[in-house]
């Protein structure tokens, strides 16, 4: 596992968490991160053909005894405080992308925000634009 992540891996690992934490990562999620990871200004610095394996070291520290807290840790470390919201906004993102919410993705969500220490006003706005964005007739 290793000791230390960048900012750009600490997004790639929440969001790939987020798809994740339900035990069925759909094609849409995974498509909806490499979109994100090609179009988001955040990701300018980022070497899009890096996705795969920064997902794939995500994925084996989650298969370890203590792997979803060994990610937030690292998580947490890796992000300045001005980030933390972003980190917040992309878990979102993935999650709405299947237009249905699981129970695990939402219990995951309340465990990142407590983790980044966000703000109830910041997280009911970054879940409500979701809820707009993703609204169906």
């Amino acid at each position: 596992m290793p000791s230390t992540i960048n900012p750009h891996q600490a997004l790639v690992y929440v969001m790939v968490t987020m798809s994740a934490v339900d035990r069925k990562m759909s094609d849409h999620e995974l498509m909806r991160i490499g979109n994100i990871v090609q179009s988001l200004p955040i990701f300018r610095d980022f070497d899009p053909e890096r996705l795969v394996s920064v997902a794939e070291e995500c994925g084996e520290i989650l298969s370890e005894d203590g792997g979803l807290d060994a990610i937030l840790g690292l998580v947490k470390e890796a992000l300045p405080e001005r980030l933390r919201e972003t980190a917040y906004a992309l878990a979102v993102e993935v999650a709405a992308v299947d237009l249905d919410v699981q129970q695990e993705e939402l219990r995951f969500l309340q465990i990142l925000r407590d983790h980044l220490d966000l703000d109830k006003l910041t997280v009911a706005a970054i879940e409500r634009a979701a809820r707009a964005r993703y609204r169906t007739m």
